[in-house]
């Protein structure tokens, strides 16, 4: 196994908010109206302790990646942050001083004296929960901060030269392009070397999806933010973020590369590329997840002693990949990168024949001008990137076309 193959990295889940957002459907809760995080961060080790040989091939040696989401992550005590990064490593899952650790934070809920203990414990990349700087728009959406607080967070971060990110959403009801472009432009200004813009998400029918920019003005939103921050020299290095060079999110790149990856917390998922894990080969991956019920997963936690491989989860929440799945994701998340996908990565996992259907399936795309084959890889064009999701529905394989 290459090098490059053995990257792994940690997700930690911390479900506590200050409110749930109008538009959220993540596993979060309001921190007043569930146990406190003393008790949610116990169950948490007990599930590192209990499942410590899952990844044992990952162990005793610096993991690549730790990430801690959300939720909002500086919500609760900096100390018991520090803790979960000690747990993992008195278990062999180490940092290292190459290790990007990264913290999800919001406005508001990160001063100077819990910012030192994370810097302390080698946290080194912030990811701020802002998503703009308009207070109309703040408090359409429910966020509990404003304009000011995040721009006093964001000097905070300025102040100590942190690397930090920052995430802008976009097509929301009433937004303007003006609102818009004020928002990357004092997000960029005020030091973000890394942005991550998401377009509005609701089903049809909730509150958020009357009076929203039109198609048309979606789009133009969207190539409002492409330029002005590829002006400013950021990349965008994979379709909903930016960066600048030597910025990118190491972490996210592994759900997007095809690496191993292990969700510790409340709804966590976990994915597994291979045979070498603490489990039953299994050719083409596995993903299993944790349940979604904050009193079910710390019943959970609290009942386990320690298992063998995938025996921590029921049927329902592990799922072995069959070929044409693997390779429906492969083609997918490959795709959404600037990178592209590898012709020659597609034939060492896949094979020969499988490989010459995928190029065909591409190089029709290719003379519709969706996709460009720029040295053995096939990339978007920005008229594809439009229209991302109806190609990667081409690359959605079932089991008969293998």
């Amino acid at each position: 196994m290459s090098e490059l193959s053995k990257q792994f990295g940690i997700y930690i889940h911390i479900p506590y908010c200050l409110q749930r957002c109008t538009y959220c459907d993540f596993a979060t809760y309001v921190h007043s109206e569930i146990r406190p995080p003393e008790v949610y961060v116990a169950a948490v080790k007990k599930e590192i302790s209990n499942k410590k040989n899952l990844f044992r091939h990952q162990q005793d040696k610096p993991i690549d990646t730790l990430y801690f989401g959300g939720g909002t992550p500086s919500l609760i005590p900096a100390h018991l942050i520090v803790e979960l990064i000690s747990e993992l490593a008195k278990f062999g899952y180490r940092t290292g001083p190459n290790t990007e650790i990264t913290i999800e934070i919001n406005p508001a809920t990160v001063d100077e004296k819990k910012l030192e203990t994370y810097l302390a414990a080698g946290v080194n990349r912030f990811s701020v929960g802002a998503q703009s700087f308009s207070d109309r728009l703040l408090k359409m959406v429910n966020r509990e901060h404003n304009s000011a607080q995040t721009i006093q967070t964001l000097e905070l971060l300025k102040k100590y030269d942190l690397n930090f990110s920052f995430d802008v959403l976009f097509a929301l009801p009433t937004q303007t392009v003006k609102e818009l472009t004020y928002d990357i432009k004092v997000a960029t200004e005020m030091g973000s070397r890394h942005i991550s813009p998401y377009c509005l998400t609701v089903p049809e029918g909730h509150p958020l999806s009357k009076n929203r920019p039109l198609d048309d003005e979606q789009i133009e939103m969207f190539q409002i933010i492409h330029r002005e921050l590829t002006a400013k020299k950021f990349h965008r290095y994979e379709i909903s973020n930016y960066a600048l060079s030597g910025f990118e999110s190491q972490h996210n790149l592994l759900y997007w590369t095809d690496k191993d990856f292990w969700g510790l917390g409340l709804s966590a998922h976990s994915y597994a590329r291979s045979a070498q894990h603490d489990m039953k080969p299994q050719q083409w991956g596995s993903r299993f997840w944790n349940i979604n019920s904050f009193e079910l997963y710390l019943q959970q936690m609290e009942s386990e002693s320690e298992l063998a491989g995938l025996d921590h989860y029921i049927p329902r929440q592990i799922e072995h990949l069959q070929k044409h799945e693997s390779l429906s994701d492969y083609c997918y998340t490959s795709l959404r990168l600037d990178r592209g996908l590898s012709v020659d990565k597609l034939g060492e996992k896949y094979g020969s024949k499988t490989k010459d259907a995928v190029i065909t399936l591409a190089e029709d795309l290719v003379n519709r001008s969706l996709l460009q084959n720029s040295e053995g890889h096939y990339r978007l064009t920005e008229n594809g990137v439009l229209i991302s999701n109806q190609i990667f529905e081409k690359f959605s394989f079932s089991e008969d076309d293998l």
